[in-house]
């Protein structure tokens, strides 16, 4: 059983930086590929971002290539994301995923545990 607990979204001007974090309980969070995601009001939960169980591999959706870096740091079982130069469209609750899942995990149905999510707003 793995719980995900994030946090540090906010409100912030175009243009502007945030870094989420996703903190995860668990022996075995090491052992889990972690993702990011997101959904804004009236759309479908979207991929964003994902790392492997050894960080060794990373992936981005096109959208935000260049501009947001997935991360993870397993002595504290914690993920990030760190995302600037951000626009309006990234306006969205954020959510992070564990999955035990060895592929591609682009999809919210490869993902086995799932966060609260956190609000990101970004002003234009």
């Amino acid at each position: 059983q793995v719980q995900l607990v994030e946090s540090g979204g906010g409100l912030v001007q175009a243009g502007g930086s945030l870094r989420l974090s996703c903190a995860a309980s668990g022996r075995t969070f090491s052992s889990y590929g972690m993702g990011w995601f997101r959904q804004a009001p009236g759309k479908d939960r979207e991929f964003v971002s994902l790392i492997s169980w050894s960080g060794g591999s990373t992936y981005y959706a096109d959208s935000v290539k260049d501009r947001f870096t997935i991360s993870r740091d397993t002595s504290k079982n914690t993920v990030y994301l760190q995302m600037n130069t951000l626009k309006p469209e990234d306006t969205a609750v954020y959510y992070c995923a564990a999955t035990r899942y060895t592929g591609w995990a682009l999809k919210p149905y490869d993902y086995d545990y799932w966060g609260q999510g956190t609000q990101v707003t970004v002003s234009s």
